[in-house]
């Protein structure tokens, strides 16, 4: 407890009073992100679509009293230039993205543009930046060329995407490393003093994701109205991790990239041990177990999208280089998802603090 107390107020000290640009802070991961930061007392600016949804995580937390929020596109360099321009950001967190895999069948170019490009605009904006920023760029473990098999992927392995989606996050992922060698080269970080890292996070669950077509919300949509639950792909393998194991471990890149661009600023994998990454229908089955009542069938489709069955994480970069690791397991990260589902369908309107608690028990922060 003590390590984990002191790791609270050790990226409090880092985050206190700065300044922090949090591009996608309306979406899932962003309103878990963006909370945090107002609990470490951080001044943030956000720039995002707007959620679409009344019942989406940033309404449920307050989203705009936590920060200043700004309503734009991630593809409109212009309006990003002077919003970054204008608020001097010291750290930059970059998550607005389209981020669904079948989601991208259906809108492949517009996937590839809010990817791809949205993220050299904002690293346009970065090299105006006339002061130091450290900026830690979220991607995927979908970016490595998959070859289905057990080994799980490290850091220096080959990039590709076979959907549009994974296909565009590599892309990206390019796009950051010409610039982090064109524009923002470690031999010169004396003269621009940018810090550019990438975080490469595995499928990642929790409380307040109401997205289509992903695995946890269509459980909690099903449980709360009492009716089965689909599975596509029951034997896919995915490295299951709660949300906030790697927004920690973005927090954690970010106060090492500040300290030193020189050896942080590479990609990291975040995810769960390799021996805890699970089949589909075995998550499944513990959220049924967990929320108390459930079925399921499986509906195999001829003609359905080609979707990952294989994928596992090597985290031990991760762990070795900045000294995070998950706290918890695939079961652990099931229990908190759905308690969140629950106390959301019993009583809504306390859900804003529910969230807070399961953070504050996160971190380990004394009451």
């Amino acid at each position: 407890m003590e390590n984990l107390v002191t790791m609270f107020e050790e990226l409090r000290k880092v985050y206190q009073g700065k300044k922090i640009l949090l591009t996608g802070h309306t979406g899932f991961k962003g309103s878990w992100l963006l909370k945090i930061l107002s609990m470490l007392g951080a001044e943030v600016k956000g720039y995002a679509l707007a959620p679409e949804n009344d019942y989406d995580l940033f309404y449920l937390l307050g989203g705009d009293r936590l920060c200043e929020s700004i309503t734009g596109d991630i593809r409109d360099g212009d309006r990003l230039k002077k919003e970054v321009l204008s608020f001097q950001p010291d750290f930059i967190f970059h998550l607005a993205a389209q981020p669904l895999v079948r989601l991208s069948y259906e809108v492949p170019s517009e996937t590839f543009e809010v990817n791809a490009i949205g993220t050299a605009k904002l690293l346009d904006a970065v090299r105006l930046l006339n002061k130091p920023c450290s900026a830690v760029l979220i991607t995927t473990d979908k970016v490595y060329h998959n070859y289905e098999w057990e080994y799980p992927y490290r850091e220096n392995d080959r990039l590709g995407g076979y959907d549009p989606y994974s296909a565009s996050k590599a892309c990206a992922e390019l796009i950051i490393d010409s610039y982090r060698n064109s524009f923002f080269n470690k031999t010169r970080y004396n003269s621009h003093k940018k810090g550019i890292a990438v975080a490469r996070a595995g499928n990642v669950i929790g409380g307040g994701d109401w997205s289509k077509d992903r695995l946890m919300p269509d459980i909690a949509r099903a449980l709360a109205n009492d009716v089965e639950i689909i599975i596509r792909n029951p034997d896919a393998v995915r490295p299951w991790q709660h949300v906030l194991e790697p927004i920690v471990g973005y927090l954690i890149l970010g106060k090492h990239l500040r300290t030193s661009y020189l050896k942080y600023g590479q990609a990291y994998n975040f995810g769960p041990e390799t021996t805890d990454a699970l089949p589909v229908v075995d998550m499944v089955s513990l959220a049924i177990e967990r929320w108390g009542s459930g079925d399921y069938k499986i509906e195999r489709q001829e003609d359905q999208l080609h979707e990952a069955g294989l994928l596992k994480l090597d985290i031990s970069k991760a762990i070795t280089d900045l000294l995070w690791k998950p706290k918890s397991n695939a079961l652990k990260a099931v229990e908190l998802t759905i308690d969140w589902y629950k106390q959301y369908n019993s009583a809504k309107e306390t859900i804003s603090r529910f969230t807070e608690q399961q953070i504050s028990e996160f971190l380990t922060i004394p009451s």
